[in-house]
């Protein structure tokens, strides 16, 4: 086997190898990993067959892959902020490493680089070593500004990186983690300070900023200003809720992520540009090596220049990479395959980079290269521009669709129209009207207007598309894994066998298989998925609740959780992917406890996306006005007990004009094999709970019952007195809050009376979601944090 054969093994056994480790929940202690450093190696040199020689190679690479990851994973561990300084206020010093942004409740949000942190004098338990280089901080008040200066001291109050954990899902930690912020928190007080020293990465930074608000100033009376940014210079800070809205449904935010498309039409147009100046010259002027190497190093600087206007990011750094090793190959005319060049460029992004596993966009980026080399490398014949545009588009489309439902992102089936019609008009209009519009902003400093003008009308024109298709009602079922990567298959080879009969079938089975998707999703109600035993999960949804109860194939959801427009939504955050992940479809029994928004947050997106049989609440006009018209409410008081398999439900409120917290709905789920109890009082207050207690006579309190609680009102000194946590005395008591949250929840007294009765706690905040699996022989309880990967914390004390 050759050197060079070798060599792409050892590759990929370093691809392998970074990749591997963010599968494990455990960090590897790196002294086994230098250890085992040297054993394939001492194979490869005593290995004699040449298959056991490519194996040994292939597990040096993996060795040396993990413990590369390894040793950049554990220098990031170490620098999390230490709990001890949680919520206390400490001075730092150091410069803006991007451009404040806009938050909600009116904030200014910016990631802040520390040069150096100034402890309380005497405080020697921790050098700057110990402490994060990189938070993320919000600045509320009349005083924040999106302009605060660059070089900074601050006082803040951090607390460590965290986030809501559930099985599926977005989560906040680990992008907190991906992007290297050691803790998070707010600024209480801000001064500039020019006189700190300016590194390298400060002055970057700080020219960056500046261009942002010169271009922005002078483009900010463009009507889609914000998209004109975010392609011109990568900023999306200018962006609203309704865009990434369009851009979702579209399937289309990959155009406002400074990528491999971007960087590569940069790097395509320099490059024909520079070609043809060049061939302009006399012959023997320039041979043609030299010409393809200027040609190269154009390329290369252009895309260089575009990644740095355009903030350096991550994704852009992965991407240049990409486009470089390309033009290396392409235009370099070197003699290497464009596999070889793709394995390349793999394990330069692991290795410059070896957190990318992380990111969604790694897979997708090198997914979609995939998917083209295969396709116009394997396939037969030439095809011209038009046909392998459209080609391209079907063949990405498919092949990143198993890639998507892998990692829990939902494919729009108007994705496929959506980007036929966005990335040729992106690709041949926007973009080289972008980069002209831009030297001209330069070169001619009164020509704004006409700069706007044109901008305006090509990105209307965009928009104008994009809003269309998103508005479009088309309702379809959402397909197993198993489908999708069948319609995967099928399409895929398709595009590559040349066999004109295999194509035909192809289309049909295609044809065939969109039609039932289409008519399963217009006239068929979705059914759910069955489950051995009943369970109980409580989600971590923040500061707020919501619990789902399955029995068999009947699903019941007690409160949907928090929502602030524009800014969270816990149905669509959590309760979408998780029930989809589940196999759930239609939610036969809604319960609102009561109207606040912590408890009855994103009701018409719930009813978007799933059928919602009976609906039954504490404050009926409250919750009336949050749901789409038409839809029929039920009062929780003098409701008839109801049975949902073998499980017996008893709704209960308190009688009397109540509202708000004292106005829940109590919901008491009962079991008999296992004898199990389940209390779900919403936010009842102190006095609720004594009028709970008193219909002890109808109040089957057993004590061979296995009993569990969900804390009233979040665990709030308000609620969970010490005769309501006596009488109760539930063996699991569950608090669903937010993470260090400003009202403190669960209160410290509250947790002390669960405990004194032998309760044992459990915080979705430091557990992230609980499930409970009533089998026969009792009670299975899991907490989500527990079979996290090593970098989300696990689960903690309450």
């Amino acid at each position: 086997m050759s050197g060079s054969f070798m060599a792409r093994v050892g590759l990929v056994g370093f691809a392998c190898g970074v990749i591997l480790l963010y599968s494990l929940a455990v960090l590897p202690p790196l002294h086994w990993l230098i250890s085992a450093t040297p054993i394939p190696f001492v194979a490869i040199l005593l290995a004699r067959s040449p298959l056991f020689r490519a194996v040994a190679v292939l597990l040096a690479g993996g060795i040396v892959g993990l413990a590369w990851a390894a040793l950049q994973a554990d220098g990031r561990q170490q620098s999390v902020l230490s709990t001890t300084l949680e919520g206390l206020e400490l001075d730092v010093s150091g410069y803006l490493c991007d451009v404040p942004s806009e938050g909600s409740f009116g904030s200014v949000r910016f990631a802040f680089c520390v040069t150096q942190w100034h402890l309380p004098e005497g405080d020697s338990t921790f050098s700057d070593e110990d402490l994060p280089d990189r938070l993320r901080l919000a600045w509320y008040g009349d005083e924040a500004t999106t302009r605060p200066g660059h070089r900074l001291i601050l006082t803040v109050a951090l607390k460590r990186p965290h986030g809501a954990v559930n099985p599926e899902g977005f989560r906040y930690e680990s992008w907190l983690y991906r992007k290297g912020f050691g803790a998070t928190g707010t600024v209480r007080e801000l001064s500039r300070s020019d006189h700190l020293e300016c590194p390298f990465r400060c002055r970057y930074h700080r020219w960056r900023g500046e261009l942002v608000d010169a271009v922005s100033g002078r483009l900010s009376d463009a009507r889609h200003f914000p998209l004109i940014t975010s392609l011109m210079m990568g900023y999306r800070g200018h962006m609203q809720p309704e865009h990434w809205d369009v851009l979702k449904a579209t399937g289309t935010i990959h155009l406002v992520a400074i990528s491999g498309l971007h960087l590569g039409l940069i790097a395509a147009g320099a490059g024909f540009l520079c070609r043809r100046l060049l061939l302009c010259l006399p012959e023997r002027r320039v041979s043609p090596a030299a010409l393809r190497m200027l040609v190269f190093l154009v390329v290369a600087s252009a895309s260089i220049g575009y990644a740095l206007v355009a903030g350096f990011s991550v994704p852009t750094r992965r991407a240049l990479i990409m486009v470089i090793i390309a033009g290396w190959v392409l235009v370099g005319a070197r003699q290497t395959g464009v596999f070889t060049g793709l394995l390349t460029a793999l394990a330069l992004v692991l290795l410059s980079d070896s957190f990318s596993p992380l990111d969604q966009g790694f897979w997708l980026s090198f997914g979609a290269v995939m998917v083209l080399v295969l396709l116009f490398a394997l396939r037969v014949g030439r095809t011209g521009w038009l046909t392998g545009l459209l080609l391209a588009q079907v063949a990405v489309f498919a092949g990143l669709w198993p890639i998507l439902s892998t990692l829990g992102q939902p494919q729009p089936v108007l994705g496929l129209v959506a980007n036929l019609f966005a990335i040729p008009w992106v690709s041949l209009v926007v973009m080289p009207l972008l980069v002209v519009g831009a030297f001209v902003l330069v070169l001619l400093p009164s020509a704004d207007a006409l700069v706007i003008g044109v901008l305006d009308a090509v990105f209307g024109v965009l928009w104008q598309g994009l809003s269309w298709l998103a508005n479009v009602d088309l309702v379809l079922t959402v397909p197993a894994p198993l489908q999708v990567a069948g319609f995967s298959l099928v399409v895929l080879m398709a595009l590559l066998v040349p066999f004109n009969g295999f194509r035909k079938a192809a289309a049909c089975v295609t044809s065939l298989w969109i039609a039932m998707i289409v008519f399963r999703g217009e006239g068929m109600e979705g059914t759910n998925e069955t489950v051995a035993h009943p369970e109980i999960w409580v989600w971590d949804v923040g500061q707020g609740l919501s619990v789902l109860l399955r029995e068999r194939d009947r699903v019941l959801l007690y409160d949907t959780g928090p929502a602030l427009e524009g800014v969270y939504s816990s149905v669509e955050s959590v309760l979408i992917p998780n029930l989809n992940a589940l196999g759930v479809r239609r939610i036969d029994t809604l319960v609102i406890s009561h109207g606040d928004g912590d408890h009855a947050g994103g009701l018409p997106l719930l009813f978007e996306r799933f059928k919602v049989g009976r609906i039954v609440t504490g404050e009926p006009g409250r919750v009336a006005d949050k749901l789409p018209v038409g839809v029929k409410v039920e009062p929780c008081s003098g409701q008839v007990d109801v049975k949902m398999g073998d499980l017996e439900l008893e709704l209960w409120q308190s009688r009397g004009r109540v509202e708000g917290n004292d106005a829940s709905c109590v919901l008491t789920v009962s079991s008999a094999v296992p004898p199990v109890e389940v209390v779900l009082p919403g936010d009842i207050t102190r006095r609720v709970e004594e009028e709970f207690m008193a219909r002890a006579d109808h109040y089957r309190n057993d004590t061979d019952r296995y009993r569990v609680v969900l804390a009233p009102h979040h665990g709030s000194k308000t609620s969970s007195s010490e005769p309501w946590v006596a009488w109760m005395a539930p063996n699991l008591a569950v608090v669903s809050a937010g993470y260090r949250h400003r009202f403190g929840h669960p209160h410290a007294d509250v947790v002390e009376r669960y405990q004194s009765v032998g309760s044992d706690i459990a915080n979705t905040a430091t557990s992230g979601a609980i499930r409970l699996v009533l089998e026969p022989g009792g009670v299975i309880t899991t907490k989500a944090r527990a079979a996290t990967p090593f970098w989300i914390r696990k689960p903690e004390t309450p």
